[in-house]
């Protein structure tokens, strides 16, 4: 069982940071989504596999300033963004006017059940404590109908085990994806395919990127 007054600090926490450094980070450039690139490229696969499921709405969660939000939009989905930080959700709605975004919490989500036909969190697990991750996982099965799509984004350990990092808003997580893709088995998630790919000049670590369907 989650402990609820651990998990409050930690979204606090993490709202707290983001709201602080959001002009900066709404600024830093996107060339993992501006053109041709793996990242692009699987969110390009999410929309292909949402659209042949016969579309539905998409939620993206923790979807900071908004720009894979307006990715997918650009893609043909129907999509919303959702941030903890209110400051976010501010930038968001004045870079892109005619997006819905709100402000709320990837673990409590405003959506009735199997409601959504996929769900994105583009590096937006990384700061929740491993043993708070699978509350989250179960979150995104309730939303998600059956045979809905499932995108992660993810620092990878590089063979490692979970290990914590000094990421520059606040404290982090990189995953190993067999053991990511194994909480997300286990709140109802099958594995459609996964992308690891090597840091780009600049970059730290290895990006992975875990594409899961819900069961029926």
């Amino acid at each position: 069982m989650t402990d609820t007054s651990t998990a409050s600090s930690h979204l606090a926490t993490t709202a707290d940071a983001y709201d602080a450094v959001a002009v900066q980070y709404a600024g830093l450039d996107r060339t993992d989504l501006d053109g041709p690139s793996l990242d692009r490229s699987m969110l390009a696969a999410f929309a292909d596999h949402v659209r042949a499921e016969g579309d539905g709405t998409v939620a993206e969660v923790g979807c900071g300033p908004g720009p894979v939000t307006a990715v997918l939009r650009s893609m043909g989905l129907d999509v919303f963004g959702v941030d903890l930080s209110p400051v976010m959700i501010g930038l968001a709605r004045e870079a892109h006017p005619d997006l819905r975004f709100e402000v709320g919490s990837m673990d409590a989500l405003d959506v009735p059940d199997g409601g959504l036909a996929g769900v994105v969190s583009w590096y937006s697990v990384i700061h929740t404590p491993p043993k708070e991750v699978p509350p989250y996982f179960a979150e995104f099965r309730r939303v998600l109908a059956p045979g809905g799509l499932l995108l992660l984004a993810f620092f990878e350990s590089e063979g490692g085990p979970v290990t914590e990092f000094d990421h520059k808003v606040t404290t982090a997580y990189r995953w190993p994806a067999d053991d990511l893709a194994e909480l997300a088995v286990g709140a109802g998630f099958t594995e459609v395919g996964r992308m690891l790919r090597e840091p780009w000049e600049g970059e730290r670590f290895r990006r992975g990127h875990l594409l899961m369907r819900a069961v029926a």
